[in-house]
């Protein structure tokens, strides 16, 4: 993700590019990786499962612990992708809580419905791709502690608190929205 994605930055692509990017590097990784680990990519997702039972907490810091390092070498590769907010910080400590938060909960409805491999990759990452291109703008839409804190320790850069902290907020949050009824035809 931060390869690809951060790589889109730093090759100056136009906004919708590395939106889509973005959310191809989480396709693929979904892809790729879902079979074998979950594919937990970011920590804040890897935090939600766990606090709703989905994963176990002894497994909670080999996750975060790769999904961090992994993150780290990206970004020494990359050497660019930072996230920095464009708005105050109380307004992107809201946007990454809420974006985060429908990151994950559209995670949970393609959990809940036994998604397909293809269509939970798709649609997470055509999720990443329309929160990255709306809100990117205004925080760099991280929606991932990984994803930043990789590229803004490489690049000394700063708002880890906000990007790591919300991004978990609206995850778990995300764990208290009940899952809508089946209707029946």
């Amino acid at each position: 993700m931060v390869l690809l994605g951060c790589g889109s930055v730093a090759m100056n692509w136009p906004p919708l590019a590395i939106s889509l990017t973005f959310g191809f590097a989480v396709f693929t990784a979904i892809m790729i990786f879902q079979p074998i680990s979950g594919a937990h990519i970011n920590p804040a997702v890897s935090i939600a499962f766990a606090a709703k039972g989905n994963l176990e907490t002894r497994a909670l810091p080999g996750y975060i612990i790769a999904q961090c390092m992994g993150a780290w070498l990206a970004a020494m590769i990359v050497v660019s992708g930072e996230t920095i907010p464009s708005v105050p910080l109380e307004q992107a400590w809201g946007i990454e809580i809420t974006i985060t938060l429908l990151l994950m909960y559209s995670i949970h409805v393609l959990v809940r419905r036994n998604a397909s491999l293809f269509t939970l990759a798709l649609g997470v990452g055509l999720m990443v791709s329309i929160l990255s291109f709306t809100f990117g703008k205004f925080t760099g839409a991280s929606m991932n502690p990984a994803r930043t804190l990789g590229p803004n320790i490489v690049t000394e850069s700063g708002d880890l608190i906000l990007y790591i902290v919300a991004p978990v907020i609206g995850a778990v949050l995300s764990n208290f929205i009940p899952e809508p009824l089946d209707e029946e035809l």
